[in-house]
């Protein structure tokens, strides 16, 4: 069910974005917009991983440098049938995590120094197993989509005003092209949020099945979204769907639950226990 509401959801994003070059441009704004679309599909699939890395902060570590961590991530993957990721370490207080990467033969897992600091071993290996259940699930590969749409139809606008694109098919309204550079991009960023929401549930159950055992990830949900909450991240918006938990969580309530890049926590934990008592 959640690949399914993913598919359903990104058919939504790339149905709004295409609709907005028709509208902006009639049929020759529809041809540009699949190939703005395409341009940046292609530079977040080939660059995504350089891209977050550099958001983050994180430095890719070695076996000698990690040791411990370098080990509790080896056999995680060798239980999920995976290759093994390049490991990073983001210096970060808050504890949180991540992967990126365009395939599983090109996967990082990143931790932060918080969760290294914060957070005891048996939960370290449920978030790690989680991050781990998104490179199985190649939700990398749907995050860099969806952020590609995203950020191409926030720009699709600009590119075709400034590029002298106008509706060749005539008329439309004169008030479209306003509202759509105001709301288009904030509906983009409510479907790529809610693709994020869909591929944490599933990471969550996979990373569950991985591990052999739910609750050491339900733990570590809460104890991560406590701390989010009480230690600040600097991250730009946009890598924040990638985190384990909200990183922006501690900037407060209103608006922000709706923009959360992330389900609530207590559903998440409440699916984990629901996973262990069937166990």
């Amino acid at each position: 069910m959640n690949n399914v509401k993913t598919f359903v959801l990104l058919a939504g994003l790339m149905g709004l974005f295409l609709l907005v070059g028709q509208m902006l441009g009639g049929s020759s704004g529809l041809v540009a917009a699949l190939i703005i679309g395409g341009l940046f599909n292609f530079i977040m699939y080939y660059f995504s991983d350089r891209l977050v890395l550099r958001m983050y902060g994180a430095r890719i570590v070695t076996a000698e440098q990690a040791p411990e961590l370098y080990a509790m991530v080896n056999r995680l993957r060798q239980s999920a049938g995976l290759p093994m990721p390049t490991i990073a370490i983001a210096p970060h207080e808050q504890p949180n995590a991540f992967a990126t990467g365009r395939s599983p033969e090109h996967a990082v897992v990143a931790v932060t120094t918080g969760i290294l600091k914060y957070v005891p071993s048996d939960e370290l290996e449920g978030v790690l197993a989680h991050e781990l259940a998104h490179v199985k699930n190649r939700d990398m590969l749907i995050a860099t989509v969806a952020a590609g749409i995203a950020g191409a139809l926030s720009n699709l606008p600009y590119l075709l005003m400034f590029g002298g694109g106008r509706d060749d098919d005539g008329g439309g309204n004169p008030l479209a092209q306003p509202a759509l550079l105001l709301l288009a991009p904030l509906g983009a960023m409510l479907i790529q949020f809610a693709v994020s929401r869909q591929r944490e549930f599933e990471a969550d159950r996979v990373g569950a099945q991985i591990l052999g055992r739910p609750m050491p990830l339900a733990h570590a949900l809460i104890r991560l979204d406590q701390l989010a909450h009480k230690i600040p991240m600097n991250v730009a918006p946009a890598a924040a769907p990638l985190a384990q938990v909200n990183p922006l969580a501690a900037r407060g309530g209103g608006l922000s639950k709706l923009f959360s890049t992330h389900p609530p926590t207590a559903e998440r934990v409440a699916r984990l226990e629901a996973m262990a008592r069937a166990s």
